[in-house]
């Protein structure tokens, strides 16, 4: 099993200037793994098309290709949107740069079943062209979507090239336990982000913060060992999404939880609320610039420390 990096374990550093793509590529080889996954989506101080990447210029995008290919490194892409126009500009980034596997997700603020019908219409348009290229897709259960979702459009499209990406996380903003969407999804599951998070409290509302791989409330141990028996996928790529925090969006006991108890234990916050509070920690620019530092810092060693945890695991169940 393979282990890869997603660049939303740096999105601070990216947001900051202090990180670009070959940088990233770089530190993901001293870092000892095997891949990088590239996130394509805007967001603060990123390009506003590219996301963590300067242009789709062809130059550009084959010396992003060269660097990978050179330290032996696999190549997957993170991008968002299932309609035909938006999946087809993702599948000519992937083979610029060589990847064989793209992550997408429904683009939307609120679960609405009215959008599974456009969302397999528009998949099922793509599917020529990802049998063409040779790459797969696999939707993302994204903060809104249950395990059975997820599995729903799946099975409508119907297609060897197409899955699910299992986001251990993901799973907790629907009150869904990520053991219990593991035992679901892995017979699908194409690609994967695995993080680790505990439920706290932004004043007096319930969130779900990200916190290092090892160090949360999920049993990540279990959840790798249910994908490496049950799902067909040679590669994990480790999300560490510190320092983050995010809502719950579907109803207590949507996915199945009701208490706070598991992977839904009630725990404090990271930092000091004094200084910055948990909806706060994904932008801290909009807090003070002592908090970009602090966050900045607590994000590099949050990596360091989700990799060790994750090789740890590896080696227990991949010898």
């Amino acid at each position: 099993m393979k282990l890869g990096l997603e660049t939303e374990c740096y999105h601070l550093l990216f947001q900051h200037k202090r990180m670009d793509i070959f940088d990233f590529i770089e530190q993901t080889a001293r870092l000892g793994l095997d891949g990088v996954e590239i996130n394509i989506i805007p967001d603060y101080n990123l390009h506003p098309e590219f996301g963590v990447l300067d242009s789709d210029d062809p130059i550009y995008l084959a010396r992003i290709k060269e660097a990978i290919q050179s330290r032996n490194l696999y190549c997957e892409l993170d991008t968002k949107g299932t309609d035909k126009v938006s999946l087809t500009k993702a599948i000519e980034f992937a083979v610029a740069i060589g990847a064989d596997v793209i992550r997408t997700y429904i683009p939307v603020d609120q679960f609405d079943p009215k959008n599974m019908q456009p969302t397999i219409d528009g998949i099922k348009q793509i599917i020529p062209l990802l049998k063409k290229y040779r790459i797969k897709l696999a939707l993302e259960n994204h903060e809104l979507e249950t395990s059975d979702d997820i599995i729903h459009v799946v099975k409508a499209v119907d297609s060897l090239w197409f899955g699910a990406h299992y986001d251990c996380g993901n799973s907790m903003m629907v009150w869904e336990d990520p053991v219990e969407a593991a035992k679901k999804m892995a017979p699908y599951t194409y690609c994967t982000h695995f993080k680790d998070h505990i439920v706290t409290k932004h004043n007096d509302e319930l969130v779900i913060c990200g916190v290092p791989i090892g160090e949360g409330s999920i049993d990540i141990d279990e959840c790798f060992r249910i994908l490496v028996e049950n799902a067909p996928i040679t590669r994990i790529n480790i999300e560490s999404c510190h320092p983050y925090c995010a809502r719950f969006t579907r109803e207590r006991g949507a996915g199945g939880v009701f208490e706070l108890n598991g992977a839904f234990e009630l725990k404090k916050p990271l930092f000091d609320p004094e200084l910055i509070k948990p909806m706060e920690y994904y932008h801290p620019h909009n807090i003070s610039q002592q908090a970009v530092d602090l966050l900045i810092d607590a994000q590099i060693e949050g990596v360091k420390r989700s990799v060790a945890f994750m090789k740890k695991i590896r080696n227990k169940y991949c010898q």
